[in-house]
C-alpha cells in the first residue's frame, strides 16, 4: 500500500507530506485548490513525462517521494529480483526533477524509469481523469478481459506476442528474398565478383600500417641512403673519423695509465664507447648493404597499398569488417545459389510457425470466451449496485480472419441501459457519466481478482449525483474493505464514506500562492461536507445534514463489513 507522499517545489506546492491509511482515503477541496496536482505528483514519481513548468518558480528542482509497503511475496520478490535492498518491507520511490534531467531512485539506489514503472505495475492502479474514455476503444476491452483471465491465460499472451514477432520476421525475410530469376542470376554474378576480389586481395591484419611505413621509407630512399653514407663517413673507418680519433685517444690513455690509476679508469670508459661505436658502424653498414633504393620495390609496395585501401573503401574500414562483409556475402550467395531449397525451408518454417500460433490462438480464444461469461455476471452485479437497475451487458468475443500479437480475436463490450433497447457497442450506448460508473464497476471487479493493493480514483464521480452518487460512494467503501483506495472527489456522499478524510486547500499570502493538504478530524470532516453541500452559505441545517450524512455513512460501512 501507499504509506506516504512527500512533494516539494512542484507547481504551486511549496512542500507537503501526507500519511495515507488503509481502506478509503478521500481528498476534497475547492475547485482550483490543486487536487489534480496531488495525483499528478504521484504519476510523475511513477515515470510520467514531466511538463516544462513543473518546477515551482524560483526553485532549482522539484521532488516527489512515494513510500510503499510491500504486502505480498510477489512484490517483495520483484524488488529482490531487481537487486534493490529493503528494510521493513518499505519501498521508497523518489524522483528529483531539474532543468533538462531527472534523478530516479528506489531505496536510495539510482534506477531507470522503466524499473520504476515495473514496480508501479504491481503496487498501484491509477484511474486518471477521463480514463473512462478508454472504454470507447475495443483494445481496452481485451485488456480488461485478459487481466481478469490472468491465471487461466498463464504465459499464453507472452508466448503469442513472441511467436507473432518471429512469424513477422519470417514473412519479412521471405518477401525480401522473393526475387525474379533474371535478377537472382545477376545478383549471384555480382556477389561472386566481390567475393573473388576480396579473396584475391588476401588482406592480413596490420598489413596497411606496415605497407604505409614501407611506403614512407621507400619514397624517401635516396635521402635516407645519402644521409646514412654521410654519417658512416664521419663515424666509420678512415682518416679523421670518430673511430680513428677514439683509437688514438685510447692509445694515449694506455700510455698515461703507467703514471696514474685514474688514467686506467678513463681508458676503460673510452673503451666502452669505442665498442658501442664499432657496433653502431657495423649495424649501419649492414643496413646500407641491404637497403633498396630501386623503383621496383617502391612500385610493388605502392600497388599493394593502393589495393588494400581500395578493398577497405569498398567493403569495410578494417580487415575484420571486410571479412565480416565477405562472410555475410557468402551466406547470401549460398541462399541465392540454393534458392529453391532455401525458399522451401523458409516457407516450411513460416507454415509451422503459423500452425503453432493458430493452435495457441484457439486456446486463448476458448479461455477468453469462458471467462467472459463469468466476467459479464460480475460486471452486471457491480453495475446494478451502481444504479444501473435494468442493465444488460455482454462481452462479445469475435474471431478475426488474421493473426495478431494477441491472438485471433476481437473483444467488444456491448451495453443496454434501458428495457427493450438492443445491445449496442458501449460507446454508442453510454453517456459520459455512465462511462465513469461502468469503469468503476470494472475496477471493482478486477480488484477482487488481482494483487494490486492500492487503487487511486481521480474524480470518478464526474457527471453523477443523487441516489447514483450514494451508490457510487458505497461501492468505493466496499472496495476499501479489501484494498487501499485513494479518491479525489467533489461529492459529499463519497467524502462521508471516508475512513480518512483529507482537505486540499490553496492559500495566498503576500503574492505567494501554495497548496497544502491535511488530515481532518471528525468535526472538521463534517464541516468540509457542509461546505460541499451548502455552497455559498453554510447554515445550521446544512451542518446538521452533513453530520447526519456522516452518521449514515458509518452505519453503511458497518453493514458492509458485517
Amino acid at each position: 500500500m501507499l504509506v506516504n507522499l512527500h512533494v516539494k517545489n512542484l507547481a504551486i506546492i511549496d512542500e507537503v507530506e501526507v500519511d495515507f491509511s488503509d481502506r478509503l482515503n478521500v481528498l476534497t477541496g475547492e475547485t482550483g485548490a490543486g487536487k489534480s496536482i496531488i495525483i499528478g505528483s504521484i504519476n510523475l514519481a511513477l515515470g510520467q513525462k514531466s511538463p516544462k513548468d513543473v518546477i515551482r518558480k524560483g526553485a532549482d528542482y522539484a521532488l516527489v517521494e512515494l513510500t510503499f509497503r510491500a504486502d505480498t511475496e510477489r512484490q517483495r520478490a520483484l524488488v529482490e529480483e531487481m537487486g534493490i535492498s529493503m528494510e521493513d518491507d518499505e519501498i521508497l520511490i523518489s524522483r528529483k526533477i531539474m532543468a533538462g534531467r531527472s534523478v530516479n531512485r528506489i531505496n536510495g539506489e539510482s534506477v531507470t524509469l522503466a524499473m520504476i514503472r515495473r514496480i508501479a505495475d504491481i503496487m498501484i492502479d491509477i484511474h486518471g481523469q477521463n480514463e473512462q474514455q478508454s472504454l470507447l476503444h475495443s483494445a481496452k476491452h481485451m485488456e480488461i478481459v485478459d487481466r481478469y483471465a490472468r491465471e487461466e491465460l498463464g504465459d499464453r499472451i507472452t508466448r503469442m506476442a513472441d511467436g507473432y514477432r518471429e512469424y513477422q520476421r519470417l514473412q519479412q525475410e521471405l518477401s525480401q528474398h522473393e526475387v525474379p530469376e533474371e535478377e537472382r542470376l545477376r545478383e549471384i554474378s555480382f556477389m561472386k565478383y566481390e567475393l573473388e576480389e576480396i579473396e584475391q586481395a588476401s588482406l592480413m591484419h596490420g598489413e596497411e600500417e606496415q605497407l604505409a611505413e614501407q611506403y614512407r621509407m621507400l619514397s624517401n630512399a635516396t635521402e635516407i641512403a645519402s644521409g646514412l653514407g654521410e654519417i658512416y663517413g664521419m663515424t666509420g673507418e678512415g682518416n679523421a673519423t670518430a673511430a680513428e680519433q677514439l683509437g688514438q685517444s685510447l692509445r694515449i690513455l694506455h700510455k698515461l695509465s703507467e703514471y696514474s690509476p685514474q688514467m686506467e679508469e678513463f681508458a676503460n670508459q673510452l673503451s666502452d664507447i669505442d665498442s658501442l661505436l664499432t657496433d653502431f658502424n657495423r649495424d649501419i653498414s649492414d643496413y646500407m648493404s641491404d637497403f633498396e633504393t630501386g623503383g621496383e620495390r617502391f612500385a610493388e609496395v605502392e600497388a599493394r597499398l593502393d589495393l588494400v585501401r581500395t578493398i577497405k573503401a569498398k567493403y569495410g574500414a578494417t580487415t575484420a569488417q571486410v571479412q565480416e562483409y565477405a562472410d555475410k556475402l557468402q551466406e547470401k550467395l549460398m541462399k541465392y545459389e540454393e534458392y529453391e531449397q532455401y525458399r522451401e525451408e523458409l516457407l516450411k518454417s513460416l507454415t509451422q510457425q503459423e500452425t503453432t500460433l493458430k493452435s495457441l490462438a484457439v486456446e486463448i480464444t476458448a479461455i477468453r470466451q469462458k471467462v467472459s461469461r463469468r466476467l459479464e455476471k460480475e460486471i452486471i452485479k457491480a453495475l446494478k449496485e451502481l444504479n444501473f437497475l435494468q442493465v444488460q451487458f455482454e462481452i462479445a468475443v469475435r474471431p478475426l480472419d488474421h493473426l495478431n500479437s494477441q491472438g485471433q480475436d476481437e473483444v467488444e463490450f456491448m451495453l443496454s441501459t434501458n428495457p427493450g433497447m438492443d445491445l449496442k457497442p458501449i460507446g454508442d450506448a453510454a453517456s459520459g457519466g455512465e462511462l465513469s460508473r461502468i469503469m468503476l464497476a470494472v475496477k471493482a471487479v478486477l480488484a477482487q481478482h488481482d494483487e494490486i493493493p492500492t487503487l487511486i480514483f481521480d474524480e470518478i464521480d464526474v457527471g453523477i449525483s443523487g441516489r447514483t452518487a450514494q451508490m457510487v460512494a458505497e461501492k468505493m467503501a466496499y472496495i476499501g474493505m479489501t484494498h487501499q483506495v485513494i479518491c479525489i472527489s467533489h461529492l459529499a456522499q463519497i467524502g462521508a464514506m471516508a475512513d480518512s478524510h483529507y482537505l486540499i486547500e490553496k492559500t495566498s499570502r503576500n503574492e505567494h500562492t501554495s497548496t497544502d493538504i491535511r488530515l481532518l478530524d471528525e468535526k472538521e470532516s463534517v464541516g468540509e461536507l457542509a461546505r460541499i453541500l451548502g455552497g455559498v452559505e453554510i447554515t445550521d441545517s446544512v451542518r446538521e445534514s452533513a453530520a447526519e450524512m456522516k452518521q449514515m455513512a458509518e452505519k453503511v460501512k458497518v453493514t458492509l463489513r458485517a
